[in-house]
């Protein structure tokens, strides 16, 4: 095991892996490889849609597994019960996820697209669709708390199983009738919901934890942090890389063709994407948390599940429709924006300073600890 003094002394970008030093570079690479193969590559739409995974083209549904088996493989389960007694996150997390997201992606939708019908309501799905899977990793750059973001994105999962049906006939036909303006609507069943949480969270959670199980079991918790989870760790950042090149590639064509529709979908995302992480981060520091859960707080509250968002509007509204367009610039505007927030959150821990988790020691294995610039 390292010597943690010494290694501490070390100039940051020096204990940067490549990979991790020029992250955004390699983000920007693969957004613009995406969608240069989806503008000039003949068939690449129909060949990534063939086969689907609960309305999810393949490639990409491999992507996300891929991207969140090593972050919860590295989630200490046995440290769980130390966020579901901690209602300082738990209650935060589910005001602003189904209560502030929604309502606020509403209004910024009505705001900015009043005239432009599909494109408002496939906003709407957006904000309702609340974080499964992308947000792992983005709080795994952000030295987030692995543990609280497991919990949290359960209990997202189950909320979104139970509610979000309701929440679209509230903020697609209830609410808009109540306030005489233009109404729409979605049908999707609870089971349609459930799958798409069985499929991009469950697995990747079960792998994850029996990884964790046998491991720890068969070679110890030494071997396993120390030795095997660091060469798995680079898989996350490849199976991001690699689902960013297959989703832009996926819609590359209606992106680049619809450049002005693209820019009027992007402004609302830019604001509700850093206003809901500005907020969680401010409330998190407000109620007191520690720099690890109120990250963690933060980006769960922020991100959004794309992938079901999609896979809702193509299977409504069809896959040229407007609302799937706009259920795909979210990740366009998602992507760069979250990967920014990493960095701003990174600078911010100074503001927590001398707020540990409430795991006390909160010291992470050294093969865990990642001091980013």
């Amino acid at each position: 095991m390292p010597d943690t003094d010494t290694d501490a002394a070390r100039p940051a970008a020096a204990r940067l892996s490549t990979l991790d030093r020029f992250l955004p570079l390699w983000i920007g690479l693969a957004m613009a490889a995406g969608l240069l193969l989806g503008r000039w590559v003949p068939g690449m739409q129909s060949a990534l849609n063939a086969v689907q995974v609960d309305g999810v083209s393949l490639p990409i549904a491999l992507g996300l597994l891929l991207m969140m088996y090593p972050v919860l493989a590295k989630v200490r389960y046995d440290r769980l019960d130390t966020v579901t007694r901690d209602y300082r996150t738990l209650v935060p997390s589910l005001v602003l996820n189904w209560l502030v997201g929604p309502a606020l992606m509403f209004a910024l939708a009505w705001v900015f697209l009043a005239d432009l019908p599909e494109y408002r309501t496939g906003l709407i799905i957006v904000g309702l669709a609340r974080c499964i899977a992308m947000v792992i990793i983005w709080n795994d750059l952000a030295c987030g708390d692995r543990e609280a973001a497991a919990v949290l994105v359960a209990l997202n999962s189950v909320f979104q199983v139970l509610l979000f049906g309701a929440l679209g006939w509230f903020y697609l036909d209830l609410l808009p009738g109540w306030l005489g303006l233009a109404r729409s609507g979605i049908e999707v069943s609870a089971w349609e919901i459930a799958k798409s949480v069985l499929i991009f969270l469950g697995i990747p959670l079960v792998a994850g934890y029996l990884t964790r199980t046998f491991g720890e079991r068969s070679r110890g918790r030494d071997w396993y942090e120390n030795r095997f989870l660091p060469r798995i760790g680079p898989v996350a950042l490849y199976g991001l890389l690699f689902t960013i090149v297959m989703l832009f590639a996926f819609q590359g064509e209606a992106i680049t063709s619809q450049p002005l529709d693209v820019a009027r979908i992007a402004i609302p995302l830019l604001v509700y994407f850093t206003l809901m992480w500005g907020l969680s981060m401010l409330l998190g520091w407000a109620v007191k948390l520690s720099y690890e859960r109120s990250t963690t707080l933060a980006f769960t509250a922020a991100g959004n599940n794309f992938e079901l968002a999609i896979a809702v509007a193509i299977g409504v509204f069809g896959v040229a429709s407007g609302q799937a367009l706009a259920g795909v610039v979210g990740p366009l505007i998602e992507v760069p924006v979250l990967v920014a927030l990493v960095y701003v959150s990174l600078w911010a821990r100074r503001f927590f300073v001398g707020r540990e988790r409430p795991d006390a020691t909160g010291a992470r294995p050294a093969a865990e600890r990642i001091d980013r610039p």
